[in-house]
């Protein structure tokens, strides 16, 4: 009996050893400045553009048309000509949207209109029920876009935590988000799609300049990166990415990270900054919910929606010495104390028109709808 009880102390002991590897390390907070609050932010005069959407995800603007297109998270894409929303859909999918998913991201070649494709990122599922995440690319014929083209397919999905964003970068090549699905030992399986940044020609296929040898994976480590955008003058890539929703105890914790090719964020291992360099740090950590989608740089500065903290955040930012430093962080629309203008926000986007659009989520299924919800905005600042 004796010896009964001290195998099965032995065995307590080592699964309680595991339990406590398998924790979270919690580094520091990189930035040195404290968040701000303006409800009301000076010289911002605010235009309705597109109003009683649902769940819009994505703004596109076509290059050399009048024409814009709009992704609905329940599988819809919406054509806009001069400024007026067409009543017929541009294209339908069927599609899965459970949860956090459905459809998302969308992009055009970089080429257009010579090369007319529309890519988009939606999830679906198969034939035997499981549940995926794919990229796709359709042909633009004006009022609709027809003849579907796989890109990549069988990306992990789930009901939270499916990424979602896709961009082309200024070097041509077609950049993914993809989140963990709540499993967050993938986003550091190289074999696995989920966690990560992916990187893929126009076509599908894998470049030979990325930093694993056959693979799509460009950064991994990621939690829920939901935005990506590209530095204007200097070509570094910066996403955006969700912290913990209760693992290990932990809660808050979204970053901005700036990636480099190749570069590991360490989630799940890790989580905020440490100076022993075995993992890529972030750029910015919160400590309290926000967390961060989809961001665009507007006139010098990163404006990232919000989603809990319903606010479209503004980033001043510097660089010296090959690094960023955080000048100022500034949650516009919201006052700090539960005020809000405008409610969750999905994305920022820069219009052709020099107007900063953005996009509310309050018809998401956690957010609180309001009057004309939900809405696509913008303003136009004076440089």
């Amino acid at each position: 009996m004796k010896k009964k009880l001290f195998l099965l102390g032995l065995i307590l002991i080592f699964a309680l050893s595991l339990s406590v590897q398998a924790q979270i390390r919690v580094g520091q907070f990189p930035q040195n400045v404290e968040d701000e609050y303006v409800l009301n932010p000076d010289a911002v005069e605010i235009e309705a553009w597109q109003q009683n959407l649902d769940v819009p995800w994505e703004l596109v603007f076509l290059p050399e048309s009048n024409r814009a297109l709009i992704s609905e998270r329940d599988g819809r894409v919406l054509l806009v000509e001069n400024g007026n929303l067409k009543s017929e859909s541009y294209l339908e999918l069927d599609i899965d949207s459970r949860g956090e998913g459905g459809l998302m991201g969308m992009v055009h070649h970089p080429d257009f209109p010579e090369t007319p494709y529309i890519y988009l990122m939606y999830t679906y599922t198969s034939s035997n029920g499981q549940l995926y995440n794919r990229v796709s690319r359709f042909t633009d014929q004006g009022n609709q876009a027809v003849e579907e083209e796989i890109i990549i397919d069988q990306i992990p999905a789930g009901n939270n935590h499916n990424g979602g964003r896709i961009a082309f970068g200024p070097d041509g090549m077609l950049y993914i988000t993809t989140g963990e699905t709540f499993t967050r030992k993938i986003a550091q399986d190289l074999d696995n799609l989920g966690g990560k940044i992916l990187r893929l020609t126009p076509e599908g296929i894998i470049p030979a300049d990325n930093p694993f040898e056959n693979s799509p994976v460009y950064s991994l480590g990621h939690r829920n990166p939901q935005g990506i955008a590209w530095h204007p003058e200097t070509g570094d890539l910066f996403i955006s990415d969700h912290g913990p929703s209760g693992e290990d105890g932990l809660r808050a914790k979204d970053r901005i990270k700036v990636v480099e090719a190749g570069s590991n964020f360490g989630w799940p291992d890790k989580i905020g900054y440490f100076e022993d360099g075995e993992y890529a740090n972030p750029l910015i950590m919160w400590e309290n919910a926000v967390p961060p989608s989809g961001m665009s740089f507007y006139q010098g500065n990163l404006y990232v929606g919000t989603l809990r903290s319903e606010s479209l955040v503004r980033i001043g930012l510097n660089r010296n010495s090959d690094e960023y430093n955080v000048e100022s962080i500034e949650h516009l629309f919201n006052d700090g104390s539960g005020n809000a203008a405008y409610g969750r926000i999905r994305k920022a986007v820069v219009g052709p028109d020099g107007y900063l659009y953005f996009l509310t989520n309050n018809r998401d299924g956690r957010g609180r709808p309001r009057e004309n919800d939900d809405q696509i905005l913008r303003f136009k600042l004076e440089e």
